[in-house]
């Protein structure tokens, strides 16, 4: 079946580059991209005008929350806070439990995924929080997400997510790792397991691929183990390292090595590695505020790093720097990593933050963050066929509306979408020439069903910190709230 998208701006791709295309025209028959212009004199099956729309390559999120908002209630810091954000060494040895049910943890998924198509993303890997669960990520809960991805439709890179340690909380109020080898072990060969699953299904929307969890939570044998598997697989691995201070210490005082030089160590730079955040590194200003070699050591690896701007700046971070990453070679991509999966309001604060990380305000222009979120991504995963609307690629667009008047007045619409819209705009999506999103839909899906079940959810994991919670605290005291409840003095 050929179907046309015709809309005021389009985003093409032309002579190795995006390119905008005024009055435009996208055409694509079964699940690749046949046309890109300003006329199609063809036939076709399916013709729709979306008006004044932005079309763009379906955006590609590498580290998307499959979960339900955790930010929410953990994004800010008061004295003893972050004690109660991890489990106790008690918690850990005598009480740790599965906080949802399997059907409630498939309800999580199912409500996640539809957040990411809802907000126009078109390819994804999954990042879930462990706090919830009894240890990662179980094989059949992986199996039931598959399930629904190929339900709703969206392309997806997955494994279970696994590791042999777990951050606890101390009585001096640091942090330490615990460790159960054999649970590391044994998620591993889930893991495998699964990509064996996902190579029986042959569905070309899923693909298999190895999630390790943090590395201070990873033992050196579990981490050669992954490097291995990834070689003898031919599977892309992500690792999330290089995120901050307390994981740089626990890897030094653990292994007497930094956490890149870890992942080198480990063989994991012999594979095709994503690294999500990657903001401690030398140029860091806690560590010496200037390159000493990092960066170096990451472009000759060819990692990928996954930028998450809008995570980064709410736990008051960010990359030092968009620019020097690009500069140097780094392959950037990005990711949500948290609530709302939005990749244009992380794009809009990625902008923003290198303008003051390097104090000039070219530091890192609009076009170089909406190519991460394209093409970056589509190189990470060693897809040619993906993040670019020209012939012989895969139909994954997305369609966000440019037309109301909150917006603003328009000049470059890639520059004034960024600076004033929100992904929440999207009204069109397709994945391999297969609608998603439809007049801002989810054809088959129960939104409001899901969202009363996720409020519902979320009352149930808030709640499920006190078990944790090293001093013992009720839920209100961990998080209260920002202003004291009106009491009535009538």
């Amino acid at each position: 079946m050929r179907t046309r998208w015709r809309a005021r701006h389009v985003l093409a791709h032309q002579d190795g580059g995006h390119a905008l295309l005024r009055d435009g025209e996208v055409v694509w028959e079964d699940d690749v991209i046949v046309y890109v212009g300003p006329r199609f004199d063809g036939p076709v099956d399916v013709d729709r005008d979306l008006g004044d729309t932005l079309v763009m390559p379906g955006l590609i999120d590498l580290d998307a929350l499959t979960d339900i908002d955790h930010l929410v209630i953990d994004s800010w810091h008061s004295p003893d806070h972050g004690r109660g954000l991890q489990w106790s060494q008690d918690y850990f040895d005598h009480r740790r439990r599965d906080v949802f049910t399997p059907e409630e943890r498939a309800t999580v998924r199912e409500y996640a995924l539809a957040q990411l198509a809802l907000h126009g993303i078109t390819t994804y890997m999954p990042i879930a929080s462990e706090v919830h669960s009894s240890w990662a990520e179980p094989y059949d809960e992986l199996v039931a997400m598959a399930e629904t991805s190929r339900r709703i439709g969206l392309r997806g890179y997955l494994g279970p997510a696994y590791r042999s340690g777990v951050n606890v909380a101390t009585a001096d109020g640091g942090r330490d790792v615990a460790f159960r080898e054999e649970l590391g072990r044994a998620g591993l060969a889930h893991a495998v397991r699964f990509l064996d699953h996902l190579a029986k299904l042959d569905d070309p929307l899923l693909t298999g691929v190895l999630l390790p969890c943090r590395i201070e939570t990873l033992s050196t044998e579990l981490l050669r183990a992954t490097a291995e598997t990834a070689r003898s697989r031919d599977v892309l691995v992500r690792l999330h390292a290089l995120q901050g201070t307390t994981e740089r210490e626990i890897t030094q005082r653990r292994h007497g090595m930094t956490p890149l030089q870890l992942i080198e160590e480990s063989g994991l730079f012999e594979t095709r590695l994503l690294i999500p955040h990657s903001v401690v590194i030398d140029r860091h200003p806690t560590l010496f505020g200037e390159d000493r070699g990092d960066l170096d050591t990451l472009v000759r690896s060819g990692a990928s790093v996954i930028h998450c701007p809008q995570t980064s700046m709410r736990y008051g971070e960010a990359l030092h720097s968009f620019r020097a990453y690009r500069e140097a070679g780094v392959n950037l991509c990005l990711g949500t990593d948290s609530f709302p999966p939005d990749l244009i309001r992380g794009m809009d604060a990625g902008v923003h933050l290198a303008k003051i990380v390097d104090g000039r305000l070219d530091a890192a222009p609009v076009e170089q963050y909406v190519e991460a979120a394209t093409l970056g991504g589509a190189r990470a995963l060693g897809r040619s066929d993906l993040g670019r609307l020209e012939p012989g690629a895969q139909a994954d667009l997305v369609a966000f509306d440019l037309g109301d008047i909150r917006d603003g007045v328009l000049d470059d619409p890639v520059r004034t979408f960024l600076l004033n819209g929100t992904a929440r705009q999207a009204t069109q999506s397709v994945v391999a020439g297969r609608p998603v999103l439809v007049d801002r839909e989810l054809p088959g899906v129960d939104l409001a069903g899901l969202q009363k079940e996720a409020q519902r959810l979320f009352d149930t994991m808030r709640a499920a910190y006190a078990e944790r919670d090293l001093l013992g605290r009720d839920p209100d005291t961990l998080f209260p709230p920002t202003f004291p409840p009106f009491r009535d003095r009538s």
